[in-house]
């Protein structure tokens, strides 16, 4: 854990970086697609539902540089499939210089015995083993900066380690261990490694834990995503290894 950074002096942080963003589709991811693209960043918009990746591609559009469209599946997406990315970032673009990883599946509260178990392992999937492929094909691109950043997105595990998170819980407890070993891996070099715990958030993977209409601890993913912007800019130097906390139930 660790203090909450202020929120970044310089409007234009993020100018003249690439950010890809991770799950850009969904409450946080959007919210942060906007916040980075606002900033100064060519944003990559990384999601599996191209309609929703539409939307939010108007909506950064709007504020910052022109942003980039990247379809994937995370489920079915193979370390191959990471590694055409990561070509295609370099042939297009020439340089990366942050990743945000905000996916995440969750399909609710559920006994581990009435599990689905292709579910269970879909949730693990979507939101650890992906997420480390797409660092690792990532990484040699973000090392040929001179400031770099990857942040993981990751939720309480005090709460998602108790009974029926599943898959998704199991999933929270791995991102601390992937996180915590790429920073010892990475931290003498110019990659930094973060956390960025959100608290409560309006959104549709939070909704199926809790009812909208009565969680008045969910705050907008905005707060978050202006936090992510100051992880990825060269002032998130301050929070390298650690798990920012924003908030919680």
């Amino acid at each position: 854990m660790s203090a909450v950074p202020s929120p970044a002096s310089d409007p234009k942080v993020l100018d003249g970086r690439v950010i890809l963003v991770a799950g850009a589709g969904g409450g946080l991811g959007s919210a942060a697609a906007v916040a980075c693209a606002r900033a100064g960043a060519t944003v990559v918009l990384l999601g599996r539902k191209p309609r929703r990746l539409d939307r939010v591609y108007a909506q950064v559009q709007a504020v910052g540089p022109e942003p980039l469209l990247y379809p994937l599946d995370l489920e079915g997406a193979s370390p191959d499939d990471f590694a055409e990315l990561a070509m295609r970032l370099d042939s297009e673009l020439g340089r990366l210089d942050g990743v945000l990883v905000c996916a995440a599946d969750f399909p609710g509260l559920t006994p581990f015995e009435l599990a689905d178990p292709a579910a269970f392992a879909r949730s693990l999937h979507v939101t650890l083993t992906a997420p480390a492929w797409l660092a690792q094909a990532c990484l040699p691109l973000l090392r040929r900066q001179q400031d770099a950043a990857l942040v993981f997105c990751v939720d309480d595990p005090a709460k998602v380690g108790g009974a029926y998170w599943g898959g998704y819980g199991v999933a929270q407890h791995g991102l601390r261990g992937l996180l915590a070993s790429l920073h010892e891996e990475l931290k003498a070099g110019p990659v930094r490694v973060a956390g960025l715990q959100p608290g409560p958030m309006r959104t549709a993977l939070r909704a199926r834990a809790w009812s909208l209409d009565q969680d008045t601890a969910a705050q907008s993913p905005e707060l978050a995503a202006d936090q992510a912007v100051t992880l990825l800019s060269s002032q998130g130097l301050t929070w390298r290894g650690k798990v920012v906390e924003l908030g919680a139930d």
